[in-house]
C-alpha cells in the first residue's frame, strides 16, 4: 500500500487523536478537524480547512507561525503551564525563522530598570534570545521556541496567595 510519508496512521495535531491516512494520496483524516495533507518536500502537515502548517519532531508536531499572535500566544500558554507544575521561566528562547517576525513586538529594557539588559529585547518581561542557525541544530527547523526555568513558588505555598 501506498501512505503519505507519516504512514499509515499519526496523531491529529489539534486533538491528539489517531487519524488515519487515505490510501494513494497524501491525506489524513480526522474524525473530528477533517483533512491534512502532507507534503514529501517541507515535511509540513496542512489543515486544509484553515491552512495551518505543522511539523512533527521526535513524536510530537509544533505549529508553523505566519503571524506575530501565533507564536506569541504559543508562548504564553507555555508560560502559564510551567507556573501550574511549580516553575518559573528565566529566559525565552525563540527559533531564529521568527526573529523578524516577532521583533517589533518584543519590549527594549529601559536603562535605568535594568542597566545589565540594555538593548536586550524581553517578551512577558523576560529576556529573549533567538536560537542558533537550523543549520547547526535541526530541532530548530521545527520547534518555535523554548524555556529556561527553574522551580518557583508551588501553588499549595502560603506565598502564592500573597497577592490574591
Amino acid at each position: 500500500m501506498h501512505y503519505p510519508i507519516f504512514g499509515s496512521e499519526t496523531l491529529c495535531p489539534h486533538c491528539r487523536q489517531m487519524m488515519a491516512a487515505l490510501t494513494l494520496t497524501d491525506t489524513y483524516l480526522c474524525q473530528r478537524h477533517g483533512a491534512f495533507e502532507a507534503d514529501p518536500k517541507t515535511e509540513d502537515l496542512v489543515h486544509l480547512q484553515s491552512g495551518r502548517h505543522w511539523r512533527l519532531w521526535e513524536g510530537e508536531w509544533y505549529r508553523q507561525h505566519t503571524h506575530p499572535d501565533g507564536i506569541r500566544f504559543e508562548i504564553h500558554e507555555a508560560l502559564d503551564r510551567l507556573y501550574t507544575e511549580g516553575f518559573r521561566a528565566t529566559k525565552v528562547i525563540i527559533a531564529q525563522r521568527y526573529r523578524a517576525l516577532i521583533n517589533s513586538y518584543l519590549e527594549q529594557a529601559a536603562p535605568w530598570s535594568d542597566p545589565v539588559g540594555i538593548g536586550r529585547p524581553r517578551l512577558y518581561g523576560l529576556p529573549v534570545e533567538f536560537s542558533p542557525d537550523a543549520l547547526d541544530d535541526r530541532r530548530w527547523q521545527v520547534i518555535n521556541f523554548d524555556l529556561d526555568k527553574e522551580p518557583g513558588i508551588p501553588l499549595n505555598s502560603p506565598h502564592s496567595r500573597l497577592f490574591d
